[in-house]
């Protein structure tokens, strides 16, 4: 199960279809519309598995995508207006350049026929497409782009892994069980700006140790998110007969440094409820936070028409197995924004007001179901639970023949009191029985034959 989890992953994307970009170029405030959802069913299967002599095994976990057509709203082929982020992108790293290389830019962008925003197909946005400024900038400045050929937001994600986790066994010590001693041979990043904030803490995410408490969190490193991050618990509950712990995440998940300080390391921050991860992300100004800006500085959500952040459809949670560690049910949502505006120069951006606009949210899910589901329970509850029943009823049986051989004991102590009782009749009984246990005691001689004494 480890090695070819056999619970089913969906990826589910929500789009915001941009309704006025003209409108936006002007300096007005942007109009968005979810779309979706586009659901993909994840296959995973972890390879290059080697363990090592210090209790640690290695691993690559090989992930594809496909797909879902039934589960989706929409298909493959729906066109989405969306900022281009080759374009806006290139234009915030411009800011403070030279003036000429703006204007350099600007006739490269005219040239290719590059705008602010694109008009692309969800295939295309999610797996990629050609693009003649990627050809452009490869051929030019080679390295230059963390990507080879097509660009697209998941397209390093499909056919491919994240990266060689080495994390512990637990054979030697469980409570280690899972925790991650390197990712890609370091044990510490280099993308932020405090220790604490590279730390690599925390599982892989599959798993944690198992016997939790409520006192207990839920650590795991995401390289996707290029941190780690950390869950706390909230309450008890039970997943299809199987109690769980649920975890969610914390207030102070993507809050700046101002409003938690040892977030600060993340900085440079803008509103607090959103996450900077430019500095490992091309350099683009791309940040992550929850969908619609959930639990993230108001402003965010109002300078956006189109977003209603709520708990019920945008938090995220895992419920895990408490004695064993083990996921039952879980749904982790992330959402992907671009920091846009004017940059003076490049006129491709227009009088574009600055602002964080959100691009799609996605939302991974998977739960334990059919047969595994049907094993765990029987073996993890059902078990257990006839054996809780099983030491009452051994416990009453054994007070059963407790009471039996009680009962048994008053008896024959009844009997030989009234055996011993019966003595007390008179003189002549007591020398008859008397002389009857002389005789016992006494070898007859032979031939004799002892004679029973009348009581």
């Amino acid at each position: 199960m480890w090695k070819e989890i056999p619970v089913p992953f969906y990826m589910s994307i929500y789009f915001f279809d941009i309704l006025n970009p003209e409108e936006i170029l002007k300096g007005e405030k942007p109009a968005v519309q979810e779309r979706g959802p586009y659901v993909y069913r994840e296959f995973r299967h972890k390879t290059n598995i080697t363990f090592n002599d210090n209790d640690t095994v290695s691993f690559r976990e090989h992930r594809s995508f496909r797909f879902q057509p039934d589960r989706s709203r929409g298909s493959e082929s729906d066109y989405i207006m969306m900022p281009n982020i080759l374009v806006m992108g290139a234009a915030a790293m411009m800011e403070h350049k030279p003036m000429e290389l703006k204007l350099l830019l600007t006739l490269a962008f005219s040239t290719m026929r590059q705008r602010a925003f694109m008009n692309r197909t969800v295939r295309e946005i999610m797996w990629g497409y050609d693009d003649p400024l990627v050809d452009f900038i490869s051929n030019r400045f080679p390295g230059m782009l963390p990507f080879k050929g097509k660009f697209g937001l998941f397209a390093e994600l499909n056919d491919s892994d994240s990266g060689l986790f080495t994390v512990f066994t637990g054979v030697k010590n469980f409570s280690r069980i899972h925790l991650v001693d390197n990712w890609n041979g370091i044990s510490k990043l280099n993308y932020w700006h405090s220790d604490q904030c590279n730390m690599i803490n925390g599982t892989s995410g599959q798993m944690w140790a198992p016997f939790m408490t409520p006192e207990s969190s839920l650590e795991f490193y995401s390289p996707e998110a290029c941190r780690s991050m950390r869950l706390t618990f909230k309450e008890t509950g039970v997943y299809e007969g199987i109690p769980i712990y649920r975890f969610v995440a914390p207030n102070t998940l993507f809050a700046n440094g101002s409003v938690y300080p040892p977030n600060e390391g993340f900085c440079p921050c803008r509103e607090s409820g959103i996450m900077n991860v430019s500095t490992c992300r091309f350099n683009a100004p791309l940040f992550l936070s929850h969908p619609h800006f959930y639990n993230a500085d108001p402003v965010l959500a109002e300078a956006v028409t189109g977003l209603d952040p709520n708990p019920e459809e945008h938090s995220l949670f895992l419920d895990v197995h408490p004695v064993t560690g083990i996921p039952m049910n879980c749904s982790v949502k992330l959402q992907l924004s671009l920091f846009i505006k004017a940059i003076r120069g490049i006129g491709q951006t227009g009088k574009i007001a600055p602002v964080v606009l959100p691009m799609l949210w996605f939302g991974e899910s998977g739960a334990m179901e059919g047969e595994p589901l049907q094993t765990f329970y029987k073996q993890l509850v059902l078990v257990p639970k006839v054996l809780q029943y099983a030491q009452y009823v051994l416990l009453g049986l054994g007070c059963f023949l407790l009471l039996i051989f009680a009962v048994y004991e008053i008896l024959v102590q009844g009997r030989c009191y009234l055996f011993w009782s019966s003595s007390k009749k008179g003189p002549k009984d007591k020398e008859a029985m008397q002389a009857y246990s002389e005789s016992l005691m006494t070898s007859a001689p032979k031939g004799t034959v002892l004679q029973e004494a009348r009581l």
